[in-house]
């Protein structure tokens, strides 16, 4: 990620002038002020004995998993979630010494040495693979702390909470394992009818009511795990879901689970879209734009052409229903979106210039565009949309 200082602004005076930058014909900007603003709001809602768990996996959702590591190390959250040792390999060689959970089931001996290795924390999902975890570890001589997913509803990874007691004994009985984390998650935390994620908590509860009565594992404290259930959405509704971590994902970069959490804190997005012009021509009534002539141009008409495409992650659905900010104006997008380029009407801009530069995502002067503007349209999630980015884009780090 290429890094350039700017100074803080207020968010609604921020201007860009990219003179004497290097010439990207386009890029992903991180604003290292906007994720450290969303970590110190999170922070509010928490208890100060609260552990703050930054997710960082598919590349820290687009923004780059290196930079934003950085950047949350130094702020002082105090965990890492990834979904993949290669993912918990990368924080481990940048020097990060805060725990790292991976998500991701794992079923291979050598995967179980790697994390070791690596001195990874691997998500336990079932008997199966608890066994082969101590069995692997007492090979090579080596005890590892292990976190243990509970299905209580998600119907993802993880031991049904029905069957939890016995899990957690097995695990408890198992030589080289320590339980250091026992967690779930949920599947409707970002709707506003609380029916099933009451459910899901409730079935949460019941297993650690259930480890509390048979084990002795939740009473000394010197071996008690770490107990996480709340994501993002969770963490933004309720207190009483926080229990001793949140994992926190989606709001660390700036977006709300749902509309009705807008209120709860301040967050700022922090990744931009932007791109720049790399030619101007005039196309007259009559004449048709880009593949399939999805747009035909009914007066004559100044068209720009802008050096991205769907192959760095601008979905072709959005051709022809997009619009994009060059000086602070909004400016429509025609025709279809092609691999490398895409093309705007540019009528409201006569002097335009090549090399100017376009903002397809996120703030120019006073207005903004937002992932969540494009997930409306496109009738996805904003996650995928950041998720979307593809690394020929350079990750820019500014502020």
């Amino acid at each position: 990620m290429v890094s350039r200082k700017s100074k803080p602004l207020a968010q609604d005076d921020r201007t860009y002038n990219y003179e004497g930058e290097c010439e990207h014909r386009a890029w992903v900007e991180v604003d290292r002020w906007a994720i450290a603003n969303n970590v110190k709001q999170i922070r509010h809602l928490l208890s100060p004995e609260t552990r703050f768990m930054a997710v960082i996996k598919a590349d820290a959702y687009g923004h780059g998993a290196v930079s934003v590591a950085k950047i949350v190390s130094e702020i002082g959250v105090d965990d890492f979630a990834v979904a993949t040792i290669p993912e918990g390999m990368e924080l481990r060689r940048l020097g990060i010494q805060q725990p790292i959970l991976v998500l991701g089931a794992v079923h291979t001996a050598d995967e179980i040495k790697a994390i070791a290795h690596w001195g990874l924390q691997p998500t336990l999902c079932t008997p199966t693979q608890a066994l082969l975890f101590s069995e692997t570890l007492q090979s090579i001589q080596r005890s590892l702390p292990v976190q243990l997913n509970i299905d209580t509803g998600m119907s993802r990874l993880g031991t049904w909470w029905e069957q939890a007691l016995e899990f957690v004994q097995l695990v408890r009985g198992l030589p080289n394992l320590e339980i250091s984390g026992i967690y779930s998650h949920f599947a409707t935390a970002d709707i506003r009818d609380r029916t099933i994620m009451d459910q899901q908590h409730w079935r949460f509860q019941q297993v650690l009511a259930q480890i509390q009565e048979h084990t002795s594992l939740l009473s000394v404290p010197t071996i008690k795990p770490c107990l996480h259930l709340a994501n993002s959405a969770a963490t933004l509704t309720d207190r009483a879901l926080h229990y001793d971590m949140v994992r926190v994902g989606l709001s660390l970069y700036g977006l709300y689970p749902a509309p009705h959490l807008r209120s709860v804190i301040n967050l700022q997005p922090a990744m931009s879209i932007r791109a720049r012009i790399t030619q101007i021509k005039t196309i007259e009534a009559g004449c048709g734009v880009s593949y399939g002539y999805k747009f035909i141009a009914k007066q004559r008409t100044p068209i720009a052409v802008v050096g991205i495409g769907y192959a760095d992650g601008v979905p072709r659905q959005l051709s022809n229903c997009m619009k994009v900010l060059i000086r602070g104006q909004f400016v429509p997008q025609i025709g279809a979106i092609t691999m490398d380029q895409l093309m705007l009407d540019v009528t409201a801009i006569p002097d335009l210039q090549v090399g100017e530069v376009v903002t397809l995502l996120g703030s120019d002067r006073h207005h903004s565009i937002s992932a969540d503007d494009w997930a409306q349209q496109l009738g996805t999630i904003s996650w995928e949309i950041l998720c979307g980015f593809k690394h020929r884009l350079p990750r820019i780090l500014i502020n």
